[in-house]
């Protein structure tokens, strides 16, 4: 078998059961995987294999008969991805007898040896292999290897492979009698069309979620690598990479805005503020929102280069072009900031006033600017550990000490040992930007503090050893962070957390820094009331709509907010409450008197939702039945008429409270009663998508400067709009709707 003027790469895949003439005559063996044949007749009737499509080749011998008893092996495979397969199909048994041939010998000659014996010979590179010897036939299986694996130099760089198969007559069986015709096709992928735009897309989108430069399709050792995958792809320059990434970015952002098309409810933005070794700058701006299915999702929106990024105006002007560029001006719901406690009055003012001519705000912006917790968290942290610092590096040298050799790590043992302390935690040096590895360390050498104190004595060369104050203060450092560090990871736990999970962390931490405040010991106090000035003023700042949040929490209501009020304000709690409650209420009525644009699908949902929110729904009156009860009618006609039904929001808050189970999903609840409270669960899913923190997962939450991002000098030296592809499209591609193209495969259409 040939294709054009190479030849073909021949893999030979059978069952492992022989079969031979008994007669000696035409006789072929199977053994192993492998047909062992002598002759050398040659095929006919072959067809050239035409693209990747089945192409029936080469009927051999027609009328072949099998003696009783022989096996066929069954469960012949056909071999996939880019190789050739040739399928023999049986076909109804005659009863002449053909001579039959193996494959191989379209790659091999018979050549005469010493002593009788004859050898195989490669057409192509020459070389010469054992066959016979006499009266013993070696086989062909090492022939085909020498075709299939690359052996043979002539034909390593051909990128073809043959595989044969063979088929049965009696539905697979394995056993047959007769076998009259054997019909060969082509199958596979081997002269499938090479798709040079299709590798340049996959090459794209892998630079763009690995974060590989652009100037990598330059780079010696990676076209040197693609060469021996592909001789055929041209590997391209920067300019064009950048073409293909900047249309793999235009792709997804159409099928993104797709998506926002239908998007119920409204967005809440974060803001990211991003700086570079120049003097510019970079917005990041992300949208959250909760589709039809209540899945909450967030996703990047822009990257855009302005000349001050901690400037309100520039932060202004960059959210006004994201919203107008996505067609979301009448959306935006809130926006989530990680700018420091003190510029955040600033920022909220201006910002509320920029924008709200622009959008309309809801509850009058009193929700507008949200501050991001996971940076409060860490603010929180690093005070701390600047109150202690001097105690801290002391703990470090004192680790470092007795990890210098392996013999000072075990008289630390034995010491831990005597001194029967139960700790298994273990002492490790912390990572100076993640303020929980520094806790972790602080906590296990506070279980070690007796085995410091004993090694100080017992070893001259050891000096580091904290004093008991400086034990004191690790003490009272590890209680207060042990609170920032449990509410981190409770916000991890929760995955893609819903605004309404906030409230119960933030004010169990203003409790306990309060009550931190007023400590007897003033080693905790004076911790405690850095700790207190920091959170208090978040708490301050976002403690509405947190609390806003928690109430569309059916497990919690207003009862949460009451009972936490209560240990916080004490008498003063009251009017706190009050504050919530109307801000609950007010906000149901915007809902009301201001509803969303609505999808078709949600129109006359809608029209519903709307009379019965506003209270004008009144009570239709049954038509008559003929039971004589027509003045009864009127009458309940009346009752709706002057005693209106209660609202959505008061009927919410009026039922008993969902119980607290361990896998409670809140969305899933508001998605099967939306049809209950149709305009109050719009209002919910707004405020739930809200992104309390901007990091919700993985270490990043502990990361010391949480809303500090600094561009690399590469990112920074590409053109803005390359930058902000690449960004964007990393963020969007592993969520893409579209489904992946398997590689190499002909079959699947291009994404």
């Amino acid at each position: 078998f040939s294709h054009g003027d190479s030849p073909l790469m021949a893999q030979i895949d059978f069952g492992t059961s022989s079969m031979a003439d008994e007669t000696g005559n035409d006789s072929q063996m199977f053994e192993g995987n492998e047909i062992v044949d002598p002759g050398n007749e040659a095929a006919h009737g072959d067809e050239a294999v035409q693209g990747g499509e089945l192409v029936e080749v080469d009927e051999l011998a027609q009328g072949d008969e099998l003696a009783q008893g022989e096996d066929l092996t069954q469960g012949d495979e056909l071999l996939q991805g880019n190789e050739m397969a040739i399928t023999e199909v049986a076909t109804p048994p005659t009863t002449r007898r053909r001579r039959k041939k193996s494959l191989v010998w379209e790659h091999f000659t018979i050549e005469d040896a010493a002593g009788g014996a004859t050898r195989a010979c490669c057409k192509l590179c020459k070389q010469t292999f054992a066959y016979s010897s006499g009266s013993k036939i070696a086989g062909t299986s090492h022939l085909k290897r020498h075709i299939t694996l690359g052996s043979c130099p002539k034909i390593k760089g051909q990128g073809h492979k043959l595989a044969i198969t063979i088929g049965t007559d009696n539905d697979g069986d394995g056993t047959v009698e007769r076998r009259s015709k054997r019909r060969y096709r082509y199958t596979g992928y081997a002269n499938a069309a090479f798709d040079q735009d299709r590798s340049y897309s996959y090459l794209a989108k892998m630079i763009i979620l690995h974060d590989y430069p652009l100037h990598i399709v330059q780079q010696p050792a990676f076209t040197a690598f693609i060469d021996s995958l592909q001789p055929r792809f041209r590997v391209v320059d920067v300019d064009a990479m950048e073409v293909e990434v900047y249309a793999v970015y235009q792709k997804e952002k159409e099928n993104l805005l797709q998506a926002f098309s239908a998007m119920p409810g409204r967005i809440s933005l974060t803001i990211g503020l991003w700086t570079t070794s120049q003097t510019l700058g970079y917005v990041s701006v992300s949208g959250q929102f909760i589709d039809s299915e209540w899945k909450l999702h967030r996703r990047m929106l822009s990257f855009m280069m302005v000349s001050s990024p901690h400037s309100d105006n520039a932060l202004s002007e960059a959210i006004s072009s994201s919203l107008t560029d996505w067609g979301m001006k009448e959306k935006l719901f809130t926006i989530t900031l990680d700018n420091d406690s003190l510029s955040h009055d600033i920022y909220s003012a201006n910002l509320r006033d920029q924008l709200s001519g622009k959008n309309n705000l809801m509850l009058k912006g009193q929700l507008f600017v949200v501050r991001c917790y996971a940076h409060i968290l860490d603010a929180a942290a690093q005070d701390v550990i600047a109150l202690i610092h001097g105690v801290i590096y002391s703990i470090r040298e004192s680790i470092k000490f007795i990890k210098a050799s392996p013999s000072r790590e075990e008289k630390f043992a034995e010491i831990a040992l005597q001194l029967e302390i139960p700790s298994t935690k273990t002492l490790c040096l912390d990572v100076t930007t993640q303020w929980n590895t520094t806790y972790l360390m602080l906590l296990a050498a506070l279980d070690y503090r007796q085995a410091f104190i004993t090694l100080e004595t017992v070893d001259d060369n050891y000096n580091e050893a904290p004093s008991a104050e400086d034990w004191k203060k690790i003490e009272a450092a590890c209680n207060y962070l042990r609170l920032l560090y449990d509410s981190a990871h409770s916000i991890m736990a929760a995955g893609n957390p819903t605004s309404n999970i906030f409230f119960h962390e933030a004010w169990k931490l203003q409790l306990e820094l309060g009550n931190g405040s007023a400590h007897e010991d003033p080693i905790f106090s004076s911790i405690a009331k850095d700790m207190y000035e920091r959170f208090d003023k978040y708490w301050k700042d976002c403690n509405l709509v947190l609390a806003v949040a928690v109430v569309m929490d059916p497990r919690f209501k207003m009862k949460l907010v009451e009972f936490s009020y209560s240990k916080i304000y004490g008498v003063e709690a009251a009017k706190y409450v009050k504050v919530v409650n109307d801000s609950v209420h007010d906000l149901f009525k915007d809902y009301v008197a201001q509803p969303l644009p609505l999808t078709p699908a949600y129109a006359e949902q809608g029209k519903t939702d709307n009379a019965t929110a506003n209270g004008n729904n009144t009570q239709a009156t049954q038509p008559s039945t003929g039971d004589g009860l027509q003045d009864f009618d009127i009458y309940l006609s009346e009752i709706a008429t002057t005693q209106p039904s209660k609202s959505e929001l008061e009927q919410y808050l009026d039922e008993s409270l969902t119980p607290r189970i361990q896998e409670f999903d809140i969305l899933n609840w508001w998605k099967l009663n939306m049809q209950k409270y149709p305009t109050l669960s719009k209002m919910a899913r707004d405020i739930l998508a809200i992104p309390v923190s901007m990091v919700t997962g993985g270490t990043s939450i502990f990361s010391a400067g949480t809303g500090c991002h600094v561009l690399d000098d590469y990112r920074s030296s590409l053109r803005p709009e390359i930058v902000e592809a690449l960004v964007c499209a990393k963020d969007w591609l592993p969520n893409s709707t579209a489904a992946p193209e398997a590689p190499g495969s002909g079959l699947l259409k291009m994404d």
